[in-house]
């Protein structure tokens, strides 16, 4: 098994924990490392759940924290090990996972180590699956199945945010919207309906569809709304009798997901669509009013940005908890084949973290 050493700076240990290779699926050895590392630590309580380990201070603080990053990557390219590079700007640390999300690992793994008396009780959790079917995600079988060890006051999730503290984040629905036709051979089409003409109108209204921006608790989420796939036809001489639009909708946590869906069957509506749902995940507000919220930001400085994309600070949201992105690296970078992050970042987010764990507001 891979021995990682705690100790190490931030920028080490991330290097170390990306030449760990942990595809989603195969997290197993680091899974293993990061286990033995933070059971040497008299002052943490350990539980291992399949690939998710879980680590807990309890000191009897008047609050606790859950801190919680994923040490799944997306399959590996050439990109590992890590290699660092002298950048103009600063050193740079280049491989799989270094953005997404073993910068933000390495931060929790040295100060669940170092911090034996933080001014809150801390739930460090580092989960398996993240990358693939929300089904398998390690955070959410935490939730279905030991939802105890998820109570707290507050959740930080390490996802890439340029190390500045992004709250909340977009809900995400994606829809089939269906047309019908009748087939005919192509030579005598006007026996037929033409289902993908038919889908002519709603890709109109989706072309000139203009997203909005919502506040929400002082951040403004921009919406999108997409066709990302269409599926239609049967042959080069038959008249398709369907046409299904594949329809992915970012939307502002100030809808549900039912609201969502009903705004998109409104688009729709009179063009003779079905709209079936493939997938829905609700979106996160901010949480930035909770006393604790407002505590981190002050420590760790810089005014929060929304999240656009969807990240696991929902699953928090989800259970009652205020929940905030946090971590090193530039989100777009994730899952690129030339994945990097700075290593000033990496630096830059455990200060914050140790700032507001260790100073009492």
């Amino acid at each position: 098994m891979p021995a990682l050493d705690p100790s190490a700076p931030t920028p080490e240990l991330t290097r170390r924990l990306v030449d760990i290779a942990s595809v989603s699926g195969d997290e197993a050895p680091l899974a293993d490392a990061i286990e033995a590392a933070v059971r040497s630590a008299p002052h943490l309580e350990v539980e291992r759940l399949g690939d998710a380990i879980v680590a807990r201070t309890n000191l009897g603080r008047a609050q606790r924290v859950v801190i919680a990053g994923h040490i799944d990557t997306v399959p590996i390219n050439g990109n590992v090990p890590a290699t660092l590079v002298d950048d103009p700007d600063g050193a740079v640390l280049w491989g799989r996972g270094t953005v997404d999300m073993k910068g933000g690992c390495a931060v929790m793994l040295a100060l669940a180590i170092d911090l034996p008396e933080p001014v809150v009780d801390v739930t460090w959790v580092w989960y398996d699956n993240e990358e693939v079917d929300s089904a398998l995600n390690g955070l959410g079988r935490i939730a279905r199945e030991r939802p105890e060890l998820l109570a707290a006051d507050f959740a930080i999730l390490g996802e890439p945010s340029n190390a500045e503290v992004e709250g909340g984040c977009n809900g995400t629905i994606r829809v089939d919207v269906t047309t019908r036709g009748k087939r005919a051979h192509s030579a005598r089409a006007w026996m037929g309906e033409n289902a993908i003409h038919a889908a002519a109108p709603i890709l109109s209204r989706l072309a000139a569809y203009e997203p909005r921006e919502v506040e929400v608790d002082g951040l403004v989420y921009r919406e999108s709304l997409s066709a990302v796939k269409i599926l239609g036809g049967v042959a080069g001489n038959v008249i398709p009798d369907e046409c299904t639009i594949h329809v992915n909708y970012r939307f502002a946590p100030s809808r549900s997901g039912a609201e969502a869906l009903a705004h998109l069957e409104e688009l729709v509506a009179g063009l003779g669509a079905e709209v079936t749902v493939a997938d829905l995940a609700e979106g996160a507000r901010p949480g930035l009013d909770a006393p604790l919220a407002q505590q981190f930001l002050r420590a760790v400085g810089g005014a929060a940005r929304p999240k656009y994309g969807w990240t696991d600070v929902a699953r928090f949201s989800a259970l009652g908890i205020p929940a905030v992105n946090y971590g090193p690296g530039d989100p777009s970078l994730a899952h690129a084949d030339d994945e990097r992050v700075p290593v000033e970042q990496i630096e830059r987010v455990e200060a914050g973290l140790r700032r507001w764990l260790t100073a009492a507001d």
